[in-house]
């Protein structure tokens, strides 16, 4: 019997459709592997703003974690939005308790529109709990200032973070330049080498949701195989062509084209 791989996502819910738990199951879906979720919150958004936020209780968060693992299995994990420290800490006891090694962190603080959500007191988790138990953390230039505790304003910078977070516990971590000056280059560092990967900077406001979409892209190349140094390119080219690719939705920062690869109706 051949073997499906499977990426489970633990992550916040999008009413917009265009981030979180939707758009982390649109990408599984795209690269051909397996998707589940353990949801830990419930937003009210759309393309302009996010207007509510509710957490769900750390106990039901476990069990969805349980349920999926203890039946389906997960070769990959990938985690979204963690918006307290209580929550924070019952998925790294989860993650702990099922021995799931291959951990995509994406630090989700920010919402696209600006709207926070990771609460102030979780920063601390974040750093000590979480990014310890990181196969590869992947956050953007302003939360790597945040998780480092000093600017990232190029590339240099980024390279210094990207250190930095391994050094603090990560197994690797990549910080992306899409908020940087310049072809947004991102910088991988592995604890041994660095990698940078650069692409086109295409203007667009269906950006929503690109930072949960890196990150689920590198979990579903991870899970079919690929080391990191090839799960990262390509996850890079995925969001390109994403972007490239996306029509305007909402009006505000509309989502991606998570499916642009198929060009006829199904």
């Amino acid at each position: 019997m051949t073997h499906v791989p499977t990426v489970m996502t633990i992550a916040g819910s999008d009413s917009g459709g265009g981030a979180g738990i939707q758009a982390d199951l649109k990408t599984f879906a795209a690269h051909g592997v397996y998707g589940t979720s353990a949801i830990t919150a419930i937003t009210s958004q759309n393309t302009t703003g996010v207007t509510e936020v509710f957490e769900l209780p750390t106990s039901l968060i476990a069990s969805q974690i349980d349920a999926i693992v203890t039946d389906i299995g997960a070769d990959v994990v990938k985690v979204g939005m963690l918006s307290s420290s209580a929550i924070i800490q019952v998925v790294a006891d989860k993650v702990k308790e099922h021995n799931l090694t291959k951990l995509v962190v994406d630090p989700v603080m920010i919402a696209k529109g600006g709207d926070r959500l990771l609460q102030e007191e979780a920063v601390d988790a974040m750093r000590k709990v979480l990014l310890r138990l990181a196969f590869v953390i992947t956050p953007n230039a302003p939360e790597a200032a945040v998780l480092v505790n000093r600017p990232v304003e190029n590339l240099d910078d980024a390279r210094w973070a990207a250190k930095e977070l391994v050094f603090m516990g990560a197994k690797a971590a990549i910080v992306k330049g899409g908020h940087l000056e310049g072809p947004p280059t991102d910088i991988l560092y592995d604890g041994n080498e660095f990698r940078a990967f650069t692409a086109q900077r295409i203007e667009s406001t269906s950006t929503h949701g690109t930072g949960c979409t890196f990150a689920s892209a590198v979990a579903a190349n991870l899970a079919k195989g690929m080391t990191l140094r090839d799960a990262v390119p390509a996850a890079k080219r995925y969001i390109t062509n994403a972007i490239r690719n996306a029509v305007a939705i909402g009006h505000g920062h509309g989502p991606l084209n998570h499916f642009y690869m198929l060009n006829e109706e199904i």
